[in-house]
């Protein structure tokens, strides 16, 4: 129960996320974010299932420090 409950709290902050940077996600920081995730090659990146594993456990991730901290 509580990975469903990080899920969509995850998936709640990273909406936020989007919100913030107006979705714009070929920008500066998208594109910052991608290379130090995934790095730069092209022919190195992991299956996009494993990206999107990646950002919602980043999503999750996000929502577990906010929720230790209190934000």
């Amino acid at each position: 129960m509580r990975y469903v409950v990080e899920t969509f709290g995850g998936l709640w902050e990273l909406l936020l996320l989007g919100l913030r940077s107006r979705f714009r996600f070929r920008g500066p920081y998208w594109r910052w974010r991608f290379e130090t995730a995934f790095g730069s090659d092209p022919s190195a990146f992991p299956a996009r299932w494993q990206r999107v594993r990646a950002v919602l456990a980043y999503g999750r991730w996000i929502y577990r420090i906010k929720r230790a901290t209190g934000k």
